[in-house]
């Protein structure tokens, strides 16, 4: 059996630059992965490259019966196929647990697994790319952000969040961390589809007036389904003017959002995101359980949101056919 005092689960791009990070920084840690990237990782270690340089041995579990816990389990996959790989660790001893997916069905899903007491929320602004040789570029290092989803600042989040920023990877426990997953989850929404709809880096479609409408368009509506769960949104931990976007009007909201693109191109002219990254290295879209369950969610609400239901079809559509 293994227990360490960190696990990570996915050992893409996030999980192994924490992995890296902590690992380097002196503690235990397991990575929980399977397939190519199990054996690559086991045989070759964490390899990080770009903002730092750090090659790291680690211990890698790809049998989940063999998992015994760990202090701290961190959630850093794609969101597809998460309840199976959780599934077999219902009974593992789990300190805390903190998922830093994409969406807000993440949450719900490792409370079914491990309890609300011992879930926090956390979201990553924080960027890399798995690299076809494995090794992972390190490309935006701004903050994980951790915190009760009851809202506060508690001593578990604050020692872990200082933990993981001591190792390198910046990192902070707020107070009111569903906000700040939903802001980030508003603008995430606009640009995955956009990105996945176009196949363009970041900046060109943010310059592009016709689809900065169509992306203004879409975080509004995504924001009322923040609104009616109860959320208030902030332009913090998005790469959007959500304020602008939420309260000026259609021209101004525009003339922000293509401001963002100019500001992409001047600082980071190849961003691209992670979802054009697996649309164009054949890998399937994390959709149902990101504006999938954004549009269950509004149906459950009663809300309308016609143009988020056609991005979701979309980008659904774009997924399968890319991949016939």
């Amino acid at each position: 059996m293994t227990r360490s005092t960190f696990a990570i689960l996915g050992a893409g791009a996030i999980g192994s630059i924490l992995g890296a990070h902590l690992v380097r920084a002196g503690h235990e840690v397991t990575m929980l992965a399977r397939g190519h990237r199990a054996a690559q990782v086991g045989r070759e270690g964490l390899r990080i490259r770009g903002l730092v340089d750090i090659d790291a041995r680690v211990d890698v579990l790809t049998d989940p019966s063999r998992f015994d816990g760990a202090d701290v389990f961190i959630v850093a996959m794609k969101t597809l196929g998460t309840a199976a790989a959780l599934a077999p660790l219902r009974d593992a001893r789990v300190g805390v647990a903190f998922s830093i997916q994409n969406g807000m069905w993440k949450n719900d899903q490792l409370i079914d697994v491990f309890g609300q007491d011992r879930v926090l929320g956390s979201l990553a602004n924080t960027s890399g790319e798995l690299m076809p040789n494995g090794e992972v570029l390190f490309t935006r290092n701004v903050n994980v952000f951790l915190g009760e989803l009851v809202g506060g600042i508690s001593e578990r989040a604050t020692h872990i969040a200082q933990t993981i920023d001591a190792s390198g990877v910046r990192s902070t426990a707020v107070p009111d961390i569903l906000a700040r997953e939903w802001t980030k989850f508003v603008g995430w929404a606009g640009l995955m589809t956009m990105s996945v709809a176009t196949r363009a880096t970041t900046w060109k479609y943010l310059s592009d007036p016709d689809c900065a409408l169509l992306l203004v368009r879409l975080v509004r509506e995504t924001a009322a389904l923040a609104h009616a769960s109860g959320m208030q949104l902030t332009d913090q931990h998005s790469l959007l003017p959500i304020r602008t976007i939420l309260h000026e009007s259609d021209e101004a909201a525009v003339a922000a959002v293509v401001r963002s693109g100019q500001e992409f191109k001047v600082g980071a002219p190849d961003h691209r995101m992670s979802s054009l990254q697996d649309l164009e290295a054949g890998r399937p879209l994390e959709i149902e359980e990101t504006i999938g369950d954004a549009v269950r969610r509004a149906h459950r609400l009663g809300l309308d949101l016609p143009l988020l239901e056609t991005c979701y079809r979309l980008a659904t559509a774009i997924d399968r056919t890319a991949r016939l």
